[in-house]
């Protein structure tokens, strides 16, 4: 067991030489391309030359094929043109804002000069009203008990 993890840093720590070693010539590179051809992530793979003459390896996770070079960040956001909650709560708020912006205009000030008082007998109506209901239905039963009681004394009258 501990000679195969000593075996897998053996060959990790030669991927990783790999990865730094710069390459020796550009005849090298002619050759090797030539021999075999490249596979979509050594493509993507570059060297890059800083100003102070290193090179660095540029893999194809954060390589930029039209720039040739490094990928510097995001083009866009990950959520543009998405629906997200912070864009659903953004609405609702300018929407609750708006509403309530109606409203205050919506609601006029009590002008106290038009506000009259009440009239010192406004309580003894209302009892009264109450009282006048009972009394209106009654009423209504007596008319039409008379309207009933005058029909059937013209047909008596009509019949005799």
């Amino acid at each position: 067991l501990s000679a195969a993890a000593q075996d897998r840093k053996a060959r990790l720590a030669q991927l990783k030489s790999l990865k730094r070693k710069q390459p020796d010539t550009q005849g090298d590179q002619q050759d090797n391309s030539e021999s075999a051809p490249k596979s979509p992530r050594t493509e993507a793979a570059d060297t890059t030359t800083d100003s102070n003459g290193v090179s660095k390896y540029v893999s194809g996770r954060n390589y930029d094929a039209e720039t040739r070079g490094a990928k510097l960040g995001f083009e866009s956001a990950p959520s543009e043109g998405k629906e997200t909650l912070e864009k659903k709560a953004a609405e609702l708020a300018a929407e609750t804002k708006r509403q309530a912006e109606e409203e205050e205009k919506a609601d006029k000030p009590l002008d106290l000069f038009k506000l009259q008082p009440k009239k010192p007998n406004w309580d003894l109506k209302r009892d009264l009203d109450r009282k006048l209901e009972v009394l209106g239905v009654r009423t209504d039963n007596a008319i039409a008990r008379l309207v009933r009681e005058r029909i059937s004394g013209q047909q008596k009258a009509a019949q005799a």
